[in-house]
């Protein structure tokens, strides 16, 4: 595997691409944080107009704590929506899965946010923490407020890699020897994809799949269509797969004839016996 230039490598982004990165990931802390001070600030307000007696440390450790949980929950947020979308899936199928992980990431954010403040209150003053406090139906109160950060975090989401896909076109040298490349089709989006950083291609109904820069790009083409413009670069070692020759790291094979194909970055491919003289 060769060693990430300026742009970015395999799994990088180009330099424009990564400083987009960078400035949205700090404007999204910084939101992050003016959030969580103004609903702090409001919460004391709102004790001392009730005069309820709660210490304004308390109000700080439940904000800092949720948005610490959020956080988190971002990360499997971000993955899911960058393959979660169409053509992969149908509409119907999306609606479903945007609810499941509706009901996953407040069960995540919720139980993460309790353990933290648990943790917070034995560590800062050895008390313990509980989460019903006053309220009837503490877990159903928390879900409410959670759909609305909720579907905030997925519009982000795509916002911010919707930018990302358009700003960090590869950036393919003007040399003599210039590196293939594939044109990659996704809705009104063309990305060139110098071949040799596809370590390989499969087969998805009426596209194909392909690994680049750190997310899969999903190609309207069959695979013998793809097999024929990447050459000889490729072998295939399944109906529905092919590899890139030279980000095969070793080849496994069982007694049965058929075998694994372990990669340069790591991926363990499956591969037919059908297939396997194509790899000597």
């Amino acid at each position: 595997m060769g060693e990430a230039g300026t742009s970015g490598g395999r799994c990088g982004l180009s330099g424009r691409g990564l400083r987009l990165a960078i400035v949205m990931l700090v404007a999204f802390v910084a939101v992050l944080t003016l959030i969580t001070i103004g609903n702090a600030e409001s919460m004391i307000s709102d004790f001392e107009a009730a005069h309820v007696p709660v210490a304004a440390r308390y109000v700080w450790i439940w904000q800092v704590t949720s948005v610490m949980a959020w956080a988190l929950v971002t990360v499997p947020i971000w993955w899911a929506v960058a393959r979660v979308r169409p053509p992969r899936f149908g509409w119907g199928a999306i609606a479903a899965m945007f609810v499941v992980g509706l009901l996953l990431a407040s069960a995540a954010h919720i139980a993460l946010m309790i353990g933290f403040r648990k943790a917070v209150y034995w560590a800062w003053e050895g008390a313990s923490y509980h989460f019903q406090g006053n309220l009837a139906h503490p877990y159903v109160y928390e879900f409410r407020k959670d759909i609305a950060t909720y579907l905030q975090f997925v519009l982000v989401a795509l916002a911010a890699q919707w930018l990302l896909a358009r700003i960090d076109p590869v950036v393919v040298r003007e040399e003599a020897s210039e590196t293939p490349v594939l044109l990659v089709q996704e809705g009104t989006l063309t990305t060139r994809v110098p071949i040799d950083e596809v370590d390989w291609v499969a087969a998805a109904g009426n596209y194909v799949e392909l690994p680049w820069r750190g997310r899969t790009l999903l190609h309207r083409a069959t695979l013998a269509a793809v097999e024929g413009e990447v050459g000889d670069r490729f072998v295939r070692i399944h109906r529905s797969r092919l590899v890139r020759r030279a980000a095969i790291r070793s080849v496994e094979t069982n007694q049965a004839g058929d075998f694994e194909v372990t990669l340069e970055g790591g991926a363990v491919l499956k591969g037919s016996r059908r297939y396997r003289a194509g790899l000597n």
